[in-house]
This record gives structure tokens, C-alpha cells and sequence, in this order.
């Protein structure tokens, strides 16, 4: 049995019709139930569903041997954890942002709004920018256009937000998208299984 943790939402049902697509699929799932777990012995396969943010979690504790976790949670938490496969789904950027008319004054730390402080922290380290880090769960966008923040560092799908609110992306960090990931432990003693997954998956991923 392999047990699979999926984030809730549309990203874990596509990922699921991924998987039910190569021969993961369980009888008893359906998107209307409001059951977090579900098992299907034939197939050999089990299910949770849980918050996007703690699937990491679920699999580095061993509670689930793999899972999809988007490459921003990876890059911001490192979790213990090996990254298998990049499934190509939910693809976007990390990116700085600001308004338009942002002017960079280097003779004052910078004023960074985001909620993905560790990963800010390390890129402007990497290119020697001093900061002031603020942290936000939300509405990430509001900080520049209200004064708080200089710039934004946060994803970026469509950057169809940031127009609307006269705010422009000035550099492109990283690339994101979901990624399977397996505990380092179950990994060892479910190789040929995990194995087995990721190669019929590779068969469909669109690349």
C-alpha cells in the first residue's frame, strides 16, 4: 500500500486524476464526499487530503510515504525529504515586484513585503541587498500601493493581479510548480513501489 498525501483544492484533484490515470485510482473517492481518507486495497493504494502548506509536513513525518507539494513550500521550509518527479502542474514564478514607478534607494534597506520571508531573505543576501523583511499572509499586493512595503516577493501565475494594481515584476527568482516528493525512510523500503509510480507517471506528464 502506498499512502499518498494530496492537497485539497483543484491542484489534489488534478494530481489525483493524474494518478487514477496510471492505475492509482480508488473506488470509493469521489469530490463531493467530504472524507479525508480513502483507501483502495486492490489498487493498493490510500489517500488523505489535507492543507496544501502541510503536505510536506504529512510525508517528512512518515505518515504519508509521497506527496505533491509546490516548489515554493519546498524552497521555503526544506523539508527532509527527497523530490522525485516535477509533475509540470500549477506552473508559475517567484518573482520581486513593485509600481512602476519604483526607484530602488540603495542608501536605505529595503522594504520587502512577503510571506515567503526565508526564501526573500536568501535571494537578496544572494545579490547583497540589504533588507527589512515584513511579514504577510495576505494580499501581498496592498503593501507597495499603501506605502509599507518597497517592493513585493511573491508568486506570480498570470500577472494579471499585479496589472490591475499598477504594479510591475522586476525580476523572475525561481520557477514553481508541484513537485512529487517521498519520506527518505519509506523511500528505502517501498522503492521498486514508488519506482513503479513515478515511471508510469512520467508516461503522462505534459511537458
Amino acid at each position: 500500500m502506498i499512502y499518498v498525501a494530496l492537497p485539497k483544492g483543484r491542484l489534489g484533484e488534478k494530481v489525483y486524476n493524474l494518478l487514477s490515470s496510471v492505475g492509482y485510482s480508488c473506488k470509493e473517492y469521489n469530490d463531493a464526499n467530504r472524507k479525508l481518507i480513502f483507501k483502495d486495497e486492490e489498487n493498493g493504494v490510500a489517500y488523505f487530503w489535507v492543507k496544501p502548506s502541510d503536505v510536506a509536513i504529512y510525508v517528512s513525518q512518515g505518515t504519508a510515504d509521497i506527496g505533491v507539494v509546490g516548489k515554493d513550500i519546498l524552497e521555503e521550509t526544506s523539508p527532509d525529504l527527497y523530490e522525485l518527479l516535477d509533475l509540470n502542474i500549477g506552473k508559475c514564478s517567484m518573482c520581486v515586484a513593485a509600481k512602476a514607478d519604483f526607484y530602488d534607494d540603495y542608501s536605505k534597506p529595503l522594504k520587502v513585503a512577503t510571506k515567503f520571508t526565508n526564501c526573500a531573505k536568501r535571494y537578496f543576501d544572494s545579490i547583497g541587498r540589504e533588507t527589512e523583511i515584513i511579514k504577510l499572509n495576505g494580499s501581498i499586493e496592498l503593501a507597495p500601493i499603501l506605502g509599507m512595503s518597497d517592493v513585493i516577493f511573491d508568486i506570480v501565475e498570470t500577472g494579471t493581479t499585479l496589472k490591475h494594481n499598477n504594479l510591475v515584476v522586476l525580476e523572475k527568482v525561481f520557477p514553481i510548480s508541484t513537485r512529487l516528493v517521498a519520506n527518505k525512510a519509506q523511500y528505502k523500503f517501498k522503492k521498486e513501489l514508488i519506482l513503479s509510480l513515478c515511471e508510469k507517471l512520467k508516461g503522462v506528464i505534459k511537458l
